[in-house]
């Protein structure tokens, strides 16, 4: 074998190595998967029957989603001012209903169950 074949065979295989890299590498970004959106619980109702949401607070991200769950104690609704698109007005009146919204811009977003606001069932999201 003289210099210029035994060049030109290191140079292809060279070459493949090359591309062979780029594309075990590359495959490597193509299935790494966007951070999913998380969703976070709240119950209607405590454990024991207490008009109230558990937790009253919750604090997540912009791109999640809320889910109540009918606990105790129902009828319930998710009533948040000025912000109808949030809102399941309707009363969930079975247990272990369900109802979801999710949050697409940051900021403090105060609801209540209209049928118990008088007995301060009212709750917070922050979206930060």
């Amino acid at each position: 074998m003289n210099i210029s074949s035994f060049a030109n065979s290191f140079a292809r295989r060279l070459g493949l190595l090359i591309v062979s890299l780029v594309v075990v590498f590359g495959s490597f970004f193509m299935s790494v998967s966007p951070a999913a959106a998380d969703v976070v619980t709240v119950k209607m109702g405590s454990d024991g029957g207490q008009l109230v949401f558990e937790p009253k607070v919750v604090t997540i991200k912009v791109g999640d989603t809320v889910k109540w769950v009918n606990n105790k104690a129902f009828p319930h609704n998710i009533v948040f001012e000025g912000h109808e698109e949030l809102s399941h007005k309707k009363l969930a009146q079975k247990p272990k209903a369900e109802l979801e919204s999710t949050f697409n811009e940051t900021g403090e977003f105060s609801y209540y169950c209209s049928p118990h606001r008088g007995a301060g069932m009212q709750g917070k999201v922050v979206v930060e």
